[in-house]
């Protein structure tokens, strides 16, 4: 293990993988949902997956399989609603199973973060078209255009100011876009940054990975940013969400490991199991333990000791 991954103070964590397809399905986006389980995207076999805390897993398959589910969040109305990237679709599906699918009117939208918004409604990102896209429960679409063309917007989050936050992932910088459509830009300092996934911390920031760059992110609500190194510059981390500890927890795509960020930036690094696991999706489970999909085709659960 390298020496910077075991540093003094560093918080001991447990982590079990969960086998649930094989590895051409491609576990990717994952959520808690509001039945006690975890809900997963299989992004090449189609499929909507669905893991219990004890391990026990199945999977729904959507029409056509070849529509790419990506993210997948909780919606305001009790079921799961998923972006179907290649399919260009918003998905909705019940605990019980029932899909129910919603083109997108814009030609090869491509979408990709969706994630509940303070209205609601679902925001979604629509990183072929360039546009923040809104969708009620009952399937009403709307979108934006983004003020920046070839954006690729990608990860999508509720901010603590009524205010959707997105990443720019080829713009090299955050959007916000308020209810009425309004967008503002915050460019970042480097040019490399190629900014992935965002989430809402707990310190009333929103914090977000530089995939590029290897750092991770902070930007408060009136666009002061700060940013932070991880030990390994190849590391591109993709995902990030908040956890029940008060930190952000992030996945390392390029290194498969999962790591965690505390508010005053201190980073700590977990390796997974597996070599080469490929973690994406991250999100808090209802058992207070932090559940990533692995690309290998495993749920990784990580609990602190």
């Amino acid at each position: 293990m390298p020496h910077h991954l075991d540093r003094p103070g560093r918080p001991d964590v447990a982590i079990v993988e969960l086998p649930v397809s094989d590895r051409a399905a491609g576990p990717y986006g994952i959520t808690a949902g509001p039945d006690g389980a975890l809900w997963f995207t299989l992004v090449h076999h189609g499929r909507i997956g669905r893991i219990t805390p004890d391990g026990a897993h199945t999977s729904y398959q959507l029409a056509p399989a070849s529509g790419g589910p990506s993210v997948i969040t909780a919606g305001p109305d009790g079921a799961l609603w998923f972006t179907e990237f290649r399919g260009h679709r918003i998905g909705r599906i019940t605990t019980g199973g029932d899909i129910a699918p919603f083109p997108l009117p814009t030609p090869e939208a491509g979408p990709f973060g969706i994630a509940a918004g303070p209205d609601g409604a679902l925001w979604f990102t629509e990183a072929g078209a360039g546009r923040i896209g809104r969708i009620t429960t009952d399937g009403h679409i709307t979108g934006f255009p983004l003020p920046v063309t070839g954006a690729f917007p990608s990860a999508i989050a509720a901010g603590p100011d009524d205010r959707m936050w997105f990443t720019m992932n080829q713009a090299n910088a955050i959007g916000a876009i308020a209810d009425d459509g309004v967008v503002t830009v915050h460019p970042l300092p480097a040019p490399d940054s190629a900014p992935v996934g965002i989430t809402a911390g707990t310190d009333g920031a929103l914090w977000f990975t530089e995939i590029g760059a290897g750092r991770i992110g902070r930007i408060t609500p009136d666009g002061t940013i700060g940013e932070f190194a991880l030990p390994d510059p190849m590391a591109r981390p993709h995902a990030i969400t908040a956890g029940p500890d008060g930190n952000c927890w992030f996945t390392e795509w390029g290194t498969g490991r999962v790591g965690r960020i505390t508010p005053d930036g201190r980073i700590d690094e977990y390796d997974l199991p597996t070599p080469s696991s490929e973690p994406h999706g991250i999100a808090p489970g209802p058992d207070g333990a932090i559940w990533t999909a692995l690309e290998i085709g495993t749920i990784a659960r990580l609990t602190a000791q």
